[in-house]
């Protein structure tokens, strides 16, 4: 697989520490909902450094998007966030991955548990199901540690209703504060917000490595089978 140029075409600020980039990719072939690419950085004394990260674009649409959280101690994502801007270019291989997709095929319902910034690859999701108008149902629960860390909020609320049906959870944020859920994504949140195991939903889990194996333990207990559930897991690497 070639690495590509993109051009940025704009900026747009999510959090205080998360930027979606637009970029335009000539030559890009197209990818499917919940793939990702390797962005490659390259220093004048030759030295580089390359992180992945998830699509947040719908197939289909002229520009791709990413949206990248930064890390202060990073290598890539502080760049990426505060020192990219419209006009620059950047190195791109992909579109990587092809087990944790989401085909609009059939009406089987579909789950989507997102905790932080795993939230992007369900994002393409959810908007791929709404550009399509799918028949089937599809329901986000999304996690995250306080407000000013939710990504997509307006959007998120726009794409509510209908087939879509959208969970916010905080973990961190004051009760005063916030009118919504709270608490992490256990099992009592997922029987109370997802499908009983009978109606068998395809499951997508992403997040870090200790939220991904949490949700997906309790999806089973659920009666969920294994085969059903998806997951992408991250860690530390740097950014």
């Amino acid at each position: 697989m070639r690495w590509q140029v993109g051009t940025v075409v704009e900026t747009i600020p999510e959090t205080v520490t998360a930027v979606t980039l637009r970029l335009d990719v000539p030559d890009w072939p197209g990818h499917r909902a919940g793939q990702h690419v390797d962005v490659r950085l390259t220093a004048e004394d030759g030295y580089s450094a390359q992180r992945s990260y998830s699509i947040a674009s719908p197939p289909g649409r002229d520009l791709l998007e990413l949206t990248v959280v930064r890390l202060d101690d990073g290598e890539v994502s502080p760049y990426l966030t505060t020192v990219l801007d419209a006009g620059d270019q950047l190195e791109l291989r992909g579109p990587v991955g092809g087990y944790f997709v989401w085909e609009p095929e059939g009406t089987r319902p579909v789950l989507l548990v997102g905790g932080g910034s795993g939230v992007v690859p369900l994002m393409a999701m959810l908007r791929h199901h709404a550009a399509v108008d799918h028949d089937g149902a599809m329901r986000l629960v999304y996690s995250a540690r306080e407000q000013w860390e939710l990504l997509y909020r307006g959007e998120l609320a726009e794409l509510a209703g209908g087939r879509r049906a959208i969970t916010l959870t905080l973990t961190r944020e004051e009760a005063s504060q916030w009118p919504g859920r709270r608490g992490r994504v256990d099992d009592q949140l997922l029987a109370d917000v997802g499908w009983p195991a009978p109606v068998d939903p395809l499951c997508f889990v992403c997040g870090p490595t200790p939220f991904v194996e949490a949700v997906a333990d309790g999806l089973v207990a659920l009666g969920h089978p294994p085969a059903s559930i998806k997951t992408e897991r991250f860690g530390p690497t740097g950014g």
